[in-house]
C-alpha cells in the first residue's frame, strides 16, 4: 500500500472515536450562521484534545488516554442512502488528484526506473469518508451517540424552557418508535445542555444570570456558557484570522444529509461509461470491437440514462466545494474565540463525557458481574475463561446461517459488547480484547454470525493496538470476519471496513504480500470504485515489497486502471495506464502496449487532453505493430479522429507533425532540371541524367574528371578554384558539401522515400514541398526577406502538388514533387506538407491485395483525413578528417535540400539521328546530330569531350572542299570519294592535309572537340543539325561512350559558369578484319629520282570476322599511307588486277614499295593504292578525322609509357643526343590505313558496310598490329620483393640500332660468262653504295680481306679474292649515298657470295665508340659461267 500521512494506530483511533449529538434551537442556529457554520462545523476543528485525560477502570486503576478525539454531529433521522453514499464517495475520490508539480517517489528495480507517487490522497479520503459514513448497525455499537449536547442561545426570551423542550425532543427521538435512527448508546444518555452567547449583540449580564440558573439547575459539570461572535466584522480587513474549518468542510460528510434527499439512486452499470463525445456512431462500433477477446475492454454504456443528469449530480461535490472555498468561515469569531470553543470541548469531555463512560462501565461491568454470578472482577472471570480448557472453534462453513438472529437490547452477550466498545472508544485495549474474546465465544456458541463476525473484527484490532504488544496480531480472526460478512451476511460494506483496516495493520508489519492477496480478495463486480482503488493499493504493495515485484505492480495498475475507468474516476484511470506504461514501455510486449497506449489516448481525449492522445495513438501507429489489419485500421482511424479534433483546437497554429507514413531522409534524392524527352522516331534524345538511373560512383568519377578536362582546356591549362562539378542528382552518395545550384524557372524534383509500416494502405492526398525562400539578386548583392511558403507566393516558386498518392500495406514507394523557382535566391526545402486518410475497407483478404484495380482518382477514403507535415532532415557524412574528428562523432554539412536559384542559362537538348547500336570493328557509319537551344538566352562555345575521341567526328575544316562523287551518294557511302583513272591502278595518288585542320597538335586536349557551329552561336529557339561520323571502336564486345557537351551563356555569371550535357552511347562491336604489318629496307638503292632510301611494307589483312554477324566477305578496297616522311609508291602484288576478297577466315597478303617524301615537315602526305574504281580521298573527312585521332590516341598511349622514364634522361645531354642520332636511323614513321567493303546480308537484303583500320609502323623490322595484342598473362611464379631501382638509360645503342646506321648495297651482274681457257682470271666489276641513313656524319671503313670461317659457307659457296685497295675510309653526310668501285677475281666457276665486305661505321666527333661490324641482310649470289 501507499505511503499514509497517518500511522496506523493514529488512522485506527480516529475511525473509531466517542460520537456526541447536537440538538440546537433556531436561534443558537442562527448565531453559528453568522460564521457560515453550523454549531456541529462550528466546533469541529476543536474536538481532539491537546493533552492527556484519566480516567479508572472497573479495578480502580488509573487509565491514561492520549490524543483523543471526539466526533459532534447534528441529528440526522433517516439513515443515509446507499446511493447518496456512493455518490459522495465517488466524488471524494474524483476531487482528490495528485497535485500539480508534486515531485514522484523514483524506485529502482532492477532494469526499471519508475516514477510512482508515493502517497495516494484519494485512497485516503475514499478511506475517511467511507468509515464516517458507515450507518450505525444494532450488532455494534462503536457509531452510536454517548452523549447529546442541547444548544441554546442566550438572547431567546425563556432559554431554560428552550432547554426542556430541547430536552423532551432528544427523548422522544431515543426512546419513541417512530425513530429508529440515530442510534444511542445507553438508554441514560448524557445531556449536556450549552448556552450559546453572542457577545456583539447580547447582553452579557443576562447571559451570565441564565447560566447561574442553569449551573443550579443541571449542576456545574452539565452545562456551559460558550461566547462567541466577539468580533466586530468593521475591523481592518487587512488582519488575517486562521480558518481551520476549511480543511473539514471540504471533506464533505454525510452528515449533510439534506443535499441529497432528492438524488435519484443511480446504478453503478449505468455510469461505467459515458464518454462518447462525438465519435460518430461508425467508429464507436469499430472501437467496441478493437479488443472484442480482451478482459481489459472499455464497456459501453447499457441503460438510458441521462448524461446531463449525471454530469450534473457528479458537479454538486465541485460546487459545494467552490461555495465553501469562496465563502469565508468564523468572519465573526476572533482567536479568544477559538481558545473559547477550545476550552468548550476540554470542559466537556473532562467534565461530562469521561466521567459518564466511566461510570457506564463500571455499571455494566457490575451488571456482568452479578447476571453470570462470576467472581468480584471481569478480569479475573477472562483469566479463568483463558486458562480454562478451549472449546474448539467451528469452522465458518460448519456454521448454520444464523446471520439474521437478533439479540434483545438487554441480552448479557450485548452488553458485553457494548462493554467493550466503550472499552475501546477510551483506548484501553486490554479490557475491550477481553470482551471482545468473551462476546466472540458467546456468539457462536449461538451461532449468530453477524455478532461474532464483528468481536473477531474487534478483538484483532484491540489485540494490535494493546501498548507493549502482549500478544501478535490475530489475522485469522480478521480472516474469519471478513469471510463471513462477505459469504454468509452479504454485507461488502462491514467486509471493506474489516480488509482496510486489517491491510493497514499488515502494511505496518511489512506483511505486504499478505496485504495485497487481502486487498485483491475483496475486488468484485458489485463495486467498480472500491475494487479501483483496493487493486491499486495492492499494486503499491508489490512495489514496496523487500524485493519489488515490477510486473505485478503494473497488471494491477492496470486492472486498477480499468476499473477506475468503468466507475468513471477518467483522471485517476488515465493515471493508472500512465504509471503502468513506465513498466511495459520497450520491453517487446508490443500487444499490451498498444492496448495501454489505445487506452490512454481514449481517456486523453475524454479529459480532452488531445495532445496526450494524439502521442499515444501516434506510438501505436509507429512502433513496429503485431496487430492484425482491421485493428490497425481502427487504431488509424481513432487516431485521425483525435488528431481532427487536435487541430482543430488551434486552425491557425503551426502544422502538426505526422507519424505517418515512415521517410527516409538519407534516400531523398534531388534532381535539376527538366524531364528527359523520349525517342522521337529516329530521333534519339541524348541519356543525360534521370532520377531513374541507379548511381554509379565511378560513372560519376568519370563525369566529374571529363568536366574537368573541357574546364581545364577553356581555362588554358587550369581549373578555377572557385570550380563547382555539375551535379544533376543529388543523392545520398554524392558530394553534398556545398549549396547545390539550381537555374530559374527550370523544375526542382525531389524525390521523397516513404515507408508504410502497417498492414493497412495509408491515402495521402494534396502531397507538397514544404520550402522557405529568401529572394536575392546575385548580380546586384542585394538581399530580400524571407518568404515561408504560402498561398500568395506562387510567384516566387512554383510548388506542384500530387492529389492522390496511395501507399500500400508494408510498401514503401518513392514520390518525386517538384518546385519551380521564378525568382533567384536561396532555397530551403523543409519537408512534406500532406493530408494523412485511410481507404476505406482496404484491408487484403487472403493475400489479395487491396489496391488493385484502384485507379488513381478512385480512391474511397473514409472522410476522415488530417493536414501535417513532416521535415526533411538529413545528416551528413561523418567527418574523419583530423584527429579531433576521429576521435569526436562529428557530422559534415548535407545541402541537398538547400539550392541556390541562379540567373537564367542557356539549356541546350541534343539528338541523335540514325545513330547505329552495332557496328563491326572499324566500321564507318555516318550519323547526324541536331542542337536545339530550348532556353530563353543564346548559348555559345559548344564542345564536347570524350574519353574515347577515336570513336567520333564532326569532320575537319577541310570538310566542305571535297565534292562528293555520284557513285558516293548513290551507295550512301560516308566516304568523300572521286572516280579513278584505270591506269592509275595500284600506283600512289598522293593528297596532303595538315593535322591542325583536323585539331591535332594544336596544344588542346585531343578529347575536347569543338563543335563546329554555324557562327559559333545557338540562338534562343533554333536547331542545327551537324553530320557525325562514327567509328565502331577496335576491340569487339560492348562500349559504353560517355559524350560530354559543354557550352556558356554569352553573359557572363557570378554563380554558374557553364552547363553540361551528357549522353552515353552503347556500342556494340564485332569482330571485322585484323592487320599485321611489318616493314623493311629494300637493296635496291635507287629509286625513280635516284635518291637512295626506299623500304618494303608488307600488309597482312586476315578476316576474323565470324559469320553469325552475317557478314558475307570483306573487299580490300584502298590502302593509303599518311606520314610526314614516307610515302607509299605502289603496289608489288604478283596477282592481277582484281579486288583482294576475303572470305571468313581467309588472309590475304599484300606488298607495297615505300619512299621517302621531299615535302615539308610540317603537312602530312597521303599516298592512296586504290585497288577498285573509285578513290577514297583518304586526307579529307572522315578518313583523316580518325586517322589522326588514332596517331593522337596511339601517341598519347606510348607518351604515357615513355613519361615514366623522363626522370631519367637528363643524363649526359650530349651523350643521349649521340644515342638519339643512331636510334633514329631504325626509326620508321609511317601510318598504313586500310580501308575496306563488308557485304552483309540481312533480312534477304544486301548492305555494303565500309570501314577502315589503322596501323602505326615505328620501327624497321619489327611488326605492328591494326590494335594493340593482349598481353598473355606469365605463369605465376614466387613472389620477389625487392626495391625498385632506376633502370638507367643505355649508354650504348643496340647493335641492331647501329647496324642500321650505314645502308650497304652491292650492284653487280646476275650471272657472268668467261671463258677460263682463254683468261684463267675472272674480273668482274661491282659496285658498292652505301648510304648514311642518319642526319649525322658518319666516318665509314671498309675492310675487303673478310674471309668466311666457317667450313658450310665454303663449301656452299667458292672462295673467291678482291683485287685492289683491301680497305677503305670515307666520310658520308647525312643522308648522303656514295658509290664505290670493286673487282672480284675469280678462278672457276660456281656460285659465289659476294657479301663479304665488313663496313664499320662511326659517328664524326666520336673516337671509336660504336664501332661496329654493318651486316648484309642477305646474301648477294653470283654465278660465274664458263664457256
Amino acid at each position: 500500500m501507499a505511503q499514509c500521512v497517518q500511522s496506523v494506530q493514529e488512522f485506527i483511533q480516529d475511525s473509531f472515536v466517542p460520537l456526541v449529538a447536537a440538538l440546537c434551537s433556531e436561534e443558537a442556529e442562527r448565531l453559528t450562521r453568522r460564521n457560515n457554520l453550523s454549531f456541529a462545523e462550528l466546533v469541529r476543528p476543536f474536538c481532539r484534545l491537546t493533552s492527556e485525560v484519566h480516567m479508572r477502570d472497573p479495578n480502580n486503576q488509573l487509565h491514561i488516554i492520549k490524543n483523543l478525539k471526539i466526533a459532534v454531529n447534528n441529528i440526522i433521522t433517516h439513515p443515509p442512502q446507499p446511493g447518496a453514499i456512493r455518490k459522495l464517495l465517488h466524488d471524494v475520490v474524483s476531487v482528490s488528484q495528485p497535485a500539480e508539480g508534486l515531485v514522484a517517489n523514483v524506485i529502482t528495480a532492477g532494469d526499471y526506473d519508475l516514477n510512482i507517487s508515493a502517497t495516494t490522497p484519494w485512497f485516503e479520503s475514499y478511506r475517511e469518508c467511507f468509515l464516517q459514513s458507515m450507518p450505525a448497525s444494532d450488532h455494534e455499537f462503536l457509531n452510536h451517540y454517548v452523549a447529546c449536547m442541547l444548544v441554546v442561545s442566550s438572547s431567546e426570551p425563556d432559554p431554560v424552557e428552550q432547554f426542556l423542550k430541547l430536552s423532551q425532543e432528544q427523548h422522544r427521538i431515543q426512546h419513541s418508535s417512530e425513530y429508529s435512527y440515530p442510534k444511542w448508546f445507553i438508554p441514560n444518555t448524557l445531556k449536556y445542555y450549552v448556552l450559546l452567547h453572542d457577545v456583539s449583540t447580547g447582553e452579557e449580564q443576562r447571559a451570565d444570570s441564565i447560566y447561574e440558573e442553569m449551573k443550579q439547575r443541571y449542576g456545574t459539570q452539565g452545562c456551559y456558557l460558550l461566547k462567541i461572535n466577539s468580533r466586530v466584522s468593521n475591523r481592518g480587513a487587512d488582519e488575517q484570522i486562521p480558518d481551520p474549518w476549511s480543511q473539514y468542510l471540504q471533506k464533505n460528510t454525510i452528515q449533510n444529509q439534506d443535499s441529497y434527499e432528492d438524488y435519484t439512486v443511480v446504478s453503478n452499470k449505468n455510469t461505467d461509461h459515458l464518454i462518447s463525445d462525438g465519435i460518430d456512431s461508425e467508429i464507436k462500433d469499430s472501437l467496441s470491437n478493437n479488443f472484442k477477446t480482451h478482459p481489459l475492454q472499455l464497456d459501453h454504456p447499457s441503460g438510458s440514462l441521462d448524461s446531463t443528469d449525471y454530469m450534473k449530480a457528479s458537479t454538486s461535490l465541485q460546487d459545494s466545494k467552490k461555495s465553501n472555498s469562496g465563502t469565508p468561515h468564523g468572519a465573526c469569531l476572533a482567536l479568544t474565540d477559538h481558545d473559547r470553543i477550545r476550552q468548550f470541548i476540554q470542559e466537556f469531555t473532562f467534565r461530562g463525557l469521561l466521567p459518564h463512560i466511566e461510570k457506564t462501565i463500571r455499571q455494566l461491568n457490575d451488571q456482568l458481574i452479578s447476571r453470570k454470578g462470576l467472581s468480584r472482577s471481569l478480569f479475573s472471570a477472562t483469566k479463568k475463561w483463558f486458562s480454562g480448557s478451549k472449546v474448539p472453534e467451528k469452522s465458518i462453513n460448519e456454521l448454520k446461517n444464523t446471520s439474521g438472529l437478533l439479540y434483545p437490547p438487554e441480552a448479557p452477550e450485548l452488553q458485553i459488547r457494548k462493554m467493550a466498545d466503550l472499552c475501546f472508544l477510551v483506548q484501553h485495549y486490554e479490557l475491550a480484547y477481553s470482551c471482545y474474546h468473551t462476546a466472540k465465544k458467546d456468539f457462536l456458541n449461538d451461532q449468530a454470525m453477524l455478532y461474532a463476525a464483528g468481536a473477531l473484527e474487534m478483538a484483532a484490532v484491540s489485540a494490535f493496538l494493546q501498548p507493549g504488544a502482549p500478544r501478535p496480531y490475530p489475522a485469522h480472526y480478521m480472516e474469519t470476519a471478513i469471510q463471513t460478512y462477505r459469504d454468509i451476511c452479504k454485507n461488502m460494506v462491514l467486509a471493506e471496513r474489516c480488509v482496510l483496516l486489517s491491510a493497514e495493520i499488515l502494511k505496518s508489519q511489512s506483511k505486504y504480500s499478505e496485504a495485497a492477496a487481502l486487498l485483491i480478495r475483496l475486488t468484485s463486480e458489485d463495486s467498480d470504485l472500491r475494487s479501483a482503488l483496493l487493486l491499486e493499493q495492492a499494486a503499491h504493495c508489490f512495489i514496496n515489497m523487500k524485493s519489488p515485484m515490477v510486473r505485478k505492480f503494473a497488471f494491477h495498475m492496470i486492472l486498477a486502471g480499468h476499473r477506475f475507468s468503468k466507475a468513471g474516476q477518467k483522471k485517476h484511470a488515465l493515471r493508472c495506464y500512465c504509471q503502468a506504461m513506465q513498466v511495459y514501455k520497450g520491453k517487446g510486449w508490443s500487444l499490451a502496449e498498444d492496448h495501454i497506449n489505445f487506452t490512454i489516448g481514449r481517456q486523453s481525449f475524454t479529459l480532452r487532453q488531445l495532445d496526450n492522445a494524439v502521442s499515444a495513438f501516434r506510438h501505436i501507429l509507429i512502433n513496429d505493430s503485431k496487430q492484425p489489419p482491421a485493428q490497425q485500421g481502427a487504431f488509424l482511424r481513432e487516431y485521425l479522429y483525435v488528431y481532427k479534433n487536435a487541430t482543430q483546437l488551434s486552425p491557425d497554429g503551426p502544422l502538426p507533425q505526422l507519424p505517418l507514413p515512415y521517410i527516409n531522409s538519407s534516400a531523398t534524392r534531388v534532381f535539376f532540371g527538366h524531364d528527359r524527352r523520349p525517342a522521337e522516331g529516329e530521333k534519339q534524345a541524348a541519356t543525360h541524367v534521370s532520377l531513374d538511373q541507379e548511381y554509379d560512383s565511378e560513372s560519376s568519377q568519370q563525369w566529374k574528371e571529363l568536366e574537368e578536362q573541357v574546364v581545364s582546356v577553356i581555362n588554358k591549362g587550369t581549373i578555377p578554384s572557385n570550380f563547382q562539378p555539375t551535379q544533376f542528382c543529388l543523392n545520398r552518395y554524392s558530394d553534398n558539401s556545398k549549396f547545390p545550384l539550381a537555374v530559374i524557372e527550370e523544375p526542382i524534383t525531389v524525390e521523397v522515400s516513404f515507408r508504410n509500416p502497417l498492414k493497412v494502405p495509408l491515402l495521402l492526398t494534396d502531397l507538397s514541398l514544404l520550402w522557405k525562400f529568401q529572394p536575392k539578386d546575385f548580380s546586384a548583392k542585394q538581399d530580400g526577406e524571407t518568404k515561408e511558403q504560402g498561398t500568395c507566393d506562387e510567384d516566387m516558386v512554383g510548388t506542384e502538388a500530387i492529389a492522390e498518392f496511395l501507399i500500400n500495406s508494408e510498401e514503401t514507394k518513392v514520390a518525386r514533387l517538384k518546385l519551380f523557382p521564378h525568382q533567384t535566391g536561396e532555397l530551403h526545402i523543409l519537408g512534406v506538407v500532406y493530408n494523412l486518410g485511410s481507404v476505406q475497407g482496404a484491408v487484403s483478404l487472403d493475400g489479395i491485395d487491396p489496391s488493385v484495380g484502384l485507379q488513381t482518382g478512385k480512391f474511397v477514403s473514409n472522410g476522415l483525413s488530417v493536414r501535417g507535415r513532416q521535415d526533411l532532415e538529413i545528416q551528413g557524412p561523418r567527418l574523419n578528417n583530423t584527429k579531433e574528428e576521429k576521435t569526436s562523432i562529428k557530422y559534415g554539412p548535407d545541402r541537398r535540400l538547400d539550392p541556390i536559384i541562379t540567373e537564367e542559362m542557356p539549356l541546350l537538348e541534343v539528338f541523335f539521328i540514325n545513330f547505329p547500336t552495332g557496328l563491326l570493328c572499324g566500321e564507318i557509319r555516318k550519323a547526324y546530330v541536331e542542337f536545339v537551344n530550348v532556353s530563353k538566352c543564346p548559348l555559345t562555345a559548344l564542345k564536347v569531350v570524350s574519353k574515347h575521341p577515336e570513336f567520333f567526328t564532326f569532320g575537319g575544316n577541310t570538310a566542305v572542299l571535297t565534292p562528293l562523287s555520284p557513285s558516293a551518294s548513290e551507295n550512301c557511302s560516308a566516304y568523300k570519294t572521286v572516280v579513278t583513272d584505270p591506269t592509275s591502278v595500284r600506283t600512289a595518288l598522293l593528297s596532303s592535309a595538315s593535322s591542325a585542320d583536323f585539331g591535332v597538335g594544336t596544344g588542346g586536349s585531343p578529347e575536347v572537340i569543338q563543335v563546329p557551329l554555324p557562327d559559333a552561336v545557338l540562338l534562343p529557339g533554333a536547331s542545327v543539325q551537324l553530320p557525325m561520323w562514327l567509328r565502331g571502336p577496335d576491340e569487339e564486345g560492348v562500349h559504353e561512350i560517355n559524350f560530354l557537351f559543354y557550352y556558356e551563356s554569352i553573359k557572363k555569371h557570378s554563380k554558374m559558369c557553364h552547363r553540361v550535357l551528357r549522353h552515353t552511347a552503347v556500342i556494340c562491336t564485332s569482330r571485322s578484319l585484323h592487320i599485321r604489318a611489318t616493314v623493311c629496307r629494300s637493296n635496291a638503292l635507287g629509286d625513280e629520282e635516284g635518291r637512295g632510301d626506299n623500304m618494303l611494307l608488307f600488309v597482312d589483312v586476315e578476316n576474323i570476322n565470324t559469320s553469325e554477324t552475317g557478314v558475307k566477305e570483306f573487299h580490300i578496297v584502298q590502302v593509303s599511307s599518311n606520314s610526314k616522311h614516307w610515302k607509299l609508291q605502289k603496289s608489288v602484288n604478283i596477282s592481277g588486277d582484281k579486288d583482294t576478297k576475303l572470305a571468313s577466315r581467309e588472309r590475304a597478303k599484300l606488298c607495297f614499295k615505300a619512299v621517302r617524301c621531299k615535302n615539308s615537315e610540317e603537312n602530312y602526305t597521303f599516298a592512296d593504292i586504290v585497288f577498285g574504281n573509285e578513290q577514297i580521298i583518304s586526307s579529307a573527312s572522315p578518313c583523316a578525322d580518325f586517322f589522326f585521332q588514332s596517331l593522337s590516341s596511339e601517341f598519347k598511349r606510348t607518351h604515357v609509357q615513355s613519361h615514366t622514364h623522363a626522370s631519367q634522361r637528363a643524363v649526359k645531354q650530349s651523350f643521349d643526343e649521340t644515342v638519339r642520332l643512331i636510334q633514329r636511323c631504325s626509326e620508321v614513321d609511317l601510318n598504313i590505313v586500310v580501308l575496306w567493303k563488308a557485304y552483309v546480308v540481312e533480312d534477304s537484303k544486301q548492305l555494303i558496310l565500309e570501314g577502315q583500320h589503322h596501323v602505326a609502323l615505328n620501327t624497321v623490322g619489327k611488326e605492328a598490329f591494326s590494335f594493340p595484342q593482349k598481353q598473355e598473362l606469365p605463369e605465376t611464379v614466387l613472389l620477389k620483393f625487392f626495391r625498385p631501382e632506376n633502370t638507367p638509360v643505355p649508354a650504348r645503342p643496340t647493335p641492331e640500332q647501329l647496324s642500321n646506321l650505314i645502308k650497304t648495297s652491292l650492284h653487280y651482274p646476275e650471272s657472268f660468262n668467261h671463258s677460263f681457257h682463254q683468261k684463267s682470271l675472272c674480273l668482274v666489276p661491282v659496285t658498292l653504295l652505301l648510304s648514311n641513313c642518319s642526319q649525322a656524319v658518319v666516318d665509314v671503313m671498309i675492310d675487303l680481306r673478310h674471309k668466311p670461317t666457317s667450313s658450310e659457307a665454303l663449301e656452299i659457296h667458292g672462295s673467291f679474292t678482291w683485287l685492289g685497295q683491301t680497305q677503305y675510309k670515307l666520310q658520308l653526310k647525312g643522308q648522303e649515298v656514295y658509290s664505290l668501285q670493286l673487282k672480284a677475281c675469280f678462278v672457276h666457276t660456281g656460285v659465289y657470295n659476294l657479301g663479304t665486305p665488313r663496313v664499320f661505321a662511326k659517328l664524326v666527333d666520336q673516337v671509336t665508340l660504336f664501332e661496329t661490324s654493318q651486316q648484309n641482310s642477305m646474301p648477294a649470289l653470283i654465278i660465274i659461267n664458263n664457256i
